[in-house]
């Protein structure tokens, strides 16, 4: 049986700045973003933080409101719009 084993991926601070975002005056990275770049997928990512939420603060987690998450995306929308240009 042979067993997968993680490929090293490179990834640029420039690429981490990119998925940075300042919400409710923090600055902080979307799950989906985290998962991402730990090649995980993003249920995996919140299960581990469920399961292990005495190593993740309140300060360190929230869930975005419905407004946030609306203009979230719209910010998506237009970095990627940008992307192509």
């Amino acid at each position: 049986m042979s067993e997968k084993t993680a490929v090293p991926m490179t990834i640029s601070s420039d690429d981490i700045r990119k998925r940075i975002y300042t919400i409710r005056g923090a600055q902080v990275m979307l799950d989906a973003d985290l998962a991402e770049l730990y090649n995980v997928e993003t249920r995996i990512l919140n299960q581990a933080v469920k399961l292990n939420a005495e190593r993740f603060p309140e300060r360190f987690c929230f869930k975005l409101t419905e407004e946030e998450l609306v203009a979230s995306k719209s910010q998506f929308v237009i970095l990627n719009m940008n992307k192509g240009r």
